[in-house]
C-alpha cells in the first residue's frame, strides 16, 4: 500500500468478483438486445474494460468525456461535454458505464443530454455509489459497492490525474488532497 493511502477499501479480488456479478446480470438483462455500453471517461476506463470482459450478450463500445470537476475535490455544477459518442444511439439499449456515482450532477446532466437522443432505454452502471453526497435524483440500476464519504482513488479513480493504475481502492489521505 502506497504511504499516502489510509486505507485500503476493497481489493482487486473484491472488485474483481463484484465485476463478474455485475456482467452476469447485465447480460441477462439485455440478452437479444441491441446494447451500447458507454463509458465515461477517464475514470470508467478500468470498470468498463473489466465490465465488458463480463457481459456474454453482444454489445457496442462507445466512449464520452464528461467534466465537472477539473482538478477540484468538489464538483463545481457546471457540466462539460469534452468527447462525445462516435456513433449513434437511436433505438438502441444505452447503459452508462461510471467509476462512481457521488453528487450525480454530472450523471443528470449526461442523462438529459442522452434522452434527446431517443434510445430504446438508458441505465447506468456504476462500480461504486456514495449516496450520502447525492444532489441530483437519479437512479443507478447495477452498482457494485456503497461507499462512505470519504476520498476515493484507484482502479481508474484519481486525485489530479494521480492513483488511476492502483488494482484496489483505497482512502486518500486527507493531507493530500487539502495542502
Amino acid at each position: 500500500m502506497r504511504e499516502d493511502i489510509k486505507e485500503i477499501l476493497l481489493s482487486e479480488e473484491e472488485i474483481k468478483s463484484k465485476v463478474k456479478e455485475l456482467g452476469a446480470e447485465i447480460s441477462r438483462d439485455y440478452e437479444g438486445k441491441e446494447l451500447v455500453v458507454v463509458g465515461v471517461l477517464k475514470g470508467s476506463v478500468i470498470f468498463a474494460a473489466e465490465l465488458l470482459k463480463n457481459i456474454t450478450t453482444d454489445c457496442e463500445l462507445d466512449f464520452m468525456a464528461v467534466s465537472s470537476y477539473g482538478n477540484s475535490t468538489e464538483s463545481s455544477g457546471i457540466v462539460r461535454i469534452l468527447k462525445d459518442l462516435d456513433n449513434d444511439i437511436e433505438g438502441k439499449h444505452v447503459l452508462i458505464v461510471e467509476d462512481i456515482v457521488d453528487t450525480g450532477i454530472t450523471l443528470s446532466y449526461l442523462l438529459k443530454y442522452l434522452k434527446q437522443r431517443h434510445a430504446a432505454s438508458i441505465e447506468i452502471v456504476t462500480l461504486l455509489n456514495k449516496p450520502a453526497r447525492r444532489v441530483a435524483d437519479i437512479n443507478v440500476k447495477y452498482h457494485g459497492f456503497e461507499v462512505p464519504d470519504e476520498f476515493i482513488v484507484g482502479y481508474g479513480i484519481d486525485y489530479a490525474e494521480k492513483y488511476r493504475n492502483l488494482p484496489y481502492i483505497g482512502i486518500l489521505k486527507r493531507e493530500v488532497y487539502e495542502k
